[in-house]
């Protein structure tokens, strides 16, 4: 079939493949599950001539791919031009055009929901095309031709062992070091199974290496999509959250709570194990008087997302105690199937 036959039953389709989001739910968090969805093997991410782009899936069929140009958040894209468009699964081929209408970040709706908090977002261009075998071929407005091809993208320090000094957290053997939480018999994986879980010991200042799992939940839309977080200290929260292909907040993954964004958005999609490396400083008191911030520098899958940041306030669900006090290492559940592995931590 042509790229134009494609394009123009695209059209006829939308209206079928425009479904509403479910307030219950599918929930997938295993990539070798055979209930997941067609849509898990087309989103992702992709790369090619000069762009990369991530394909977001919006449940039943519907996707949205944002077009970075100069390539992916973290690895070439100039932090500015984008390009949104729509997508929706005919047999096995994505269907591809321009989007338009009324849009607006988050909607639960297909057809209302923008990657972007503002629609257009800058350097909007018109595409249709497909994806098809996992390459996206695009066709722009003005002749432009594009090919990306799906890639994997791994954070470098992915299973990194911990250093002779380190404090290895959780091993998959047992779960000694926490309060809470579930070890799984069969995946040797750390589950909240919703629930909070936290470290037994108190730490101060450190450097902490975590690797996580977010699950697939296309039909959601923001917090409900594995809402979790790390919380330094008990005090000061990384988000954890699907929000691959957003904007990147404060509230999204990576951000600190309510405080500041990342300086990108480094998610990767949901069901990829993914890392946080954090080198956390306390903040300093004297005689229960703050005298100087926390800091925190931040990587979210090997890209430099906070820099010596100082974080000037507790976040929301902090711990009562003042801050400059040593606090535990808290993994956020929220009624979210979070999974972890390989967590340690050097002190300072």
């Amino acid at each position: 079939m042509s790229l134009p036959s494609r394009i123009l039953i695209s059209f006829l389709f939308l209206g079928v493949l425009a479904v509403r989001a479910q307030t219950n739910f599918a929930t997938f968090t295993d990539i070798n599950d055979p209930n997941l969805p067609k849509d898990f093997k087309i989103q992702g991410e992709y790369v090619g001539g000069g762009y990369g782009a991530q394909v977001i899936a919006l449940d039943k069929g519907n996707f949205q791919v944002v077009l970075f140009s100069g390539g992916l958040p973290g690895a070439g894209w100039d932090q500015t031009t984008r390009s949104l468009i729509s997508g929706s699964l005919v047999e096995s081929i994505v269907l591809l055009r321009h989007v338009d209408g009324n849009r607006s970040y988050l909607a639960v709706e297909p057809l209302s929901f923008s990657a972007t908090e503002k629609f257009p977002p800058v350097g909007q261009k018109s595409y249709s095309g497909s994806i098809e075998n996992e390459v996206i071929t695009l066709l722009g407005e003005n002749g432009e031709k594009l090919h990306l091809k799906k890639v994997v993208r791994e954070s470098p320090t992915l299973d990194k062992a911990p250093p002779a000094n380190a404090i290895h957290l959780f091993d998959g053997s047992n779960k000694d070091h926490w309060i809470g939480g579930r070890l799984d018999p069969k995946t040797r994986l750390l589950n909240t199974d919703g629930r909070n879980l936290q470290t037994k010991k108190k730490f101060n200042h450190y450097s902490l290496h975590v690797e996580f799992m977010l699950p697939f939940r296309p039909s959601a839309r923001g917090q409900q999509r594995g809402n979790s977080g790390i919380y330094n200290v008990d005090m000061y929260e990384n988000q954890i959250l699907d929000t691959f292909g957003l904007e990147g907040r404060d509230n999204e993954c990576g951000g600190i709570y309510s405080i500041k964004n990342p300086m990108v958005n480094a998610c990767f999609p949901p069901l990829s194990w993914q890392t946080f490396d954090i080198d956390f400083t306390n903040a300093h008191s004297d005689q229960g008087i703050k005298i100087s911030d926390a800091r925190i520098t931040v990587k979210l899958n090997g890209i430099l997302i906070h820099d010596g940041f100082p974080i000037p306030h507790k976040t929301v669900g902090a711990r009562k105690e003042a801050e400059g006090t040593p606090g535990a290492i808290k993994l956020q559940g929220h009624k979210n199937p979070l999974q972890f592995r390989n967590i340690w931590i050097i002190e300072k």
